[in-house]
């Protein structure tokens, strides 16, 4: 399988296939930035990665609820087989309810990141305004 040259860009779109079914808003990311200071995210592309990483952590705090179910199985009868049955579907229940949460937690903070990213990047904005306001009006 050959690997594409160049960087790698991240085109939104809306995809029916998708875990997240966010339409697009018009971001891009993955374009080089030039030297100094800038961001390499252009800020509809802030909002658009926000939201996919929040829902996607939506989602898996819905498949947490049924998780829940798993890890508390119950044995349909008395006998040993049922019983025996029940505890390893309880422990493997138990492994996919840590698996959840841990990909909640990952998709909650990375949301947050990029929350944390849009704050910069008005601040950022808000600087530049000032100091343009600053500069004298008309042509000197």
């Amino acid at each position: 399988m050959a690997v594409p040259e160049g960087s790698p860009t991240y085109e939104p779109g809306f995809n029916p296939d998708s875990t997240c079914q966010a339409p697009p808003t018009g971001g891009s990311y993955g374009a080089p930035v030039a030297e100094g200071a800038g961001f390499k995210y252009d800020e509809a592309t802030l909002h658009e990665l926000a939201k996919e990483w929040s829902d996607l952590a939506n989602e898996y705090a819905t498949d947490l609820e049924d998780a829940e179910f798993i890890a508390k199985a119950q044995p349909p009868g008395l006998e040993y087989a049922s019983g025996d049955n029940a505890k390893i579907t309880r422990v493997s229940g138990g492994a996919l309810v840590k698996a959840l949460n841990q990909r909640v937690a990952y998709c909650q903070n990375m949301a947050a990141k990029y929350v944390t990213a849009l704050g910069k990047y008005a601040t950022a904005d808000e600087e530049a305004k000032i100091v343009v306001n600053q500069q004298p009006k008309g042509i000197a």
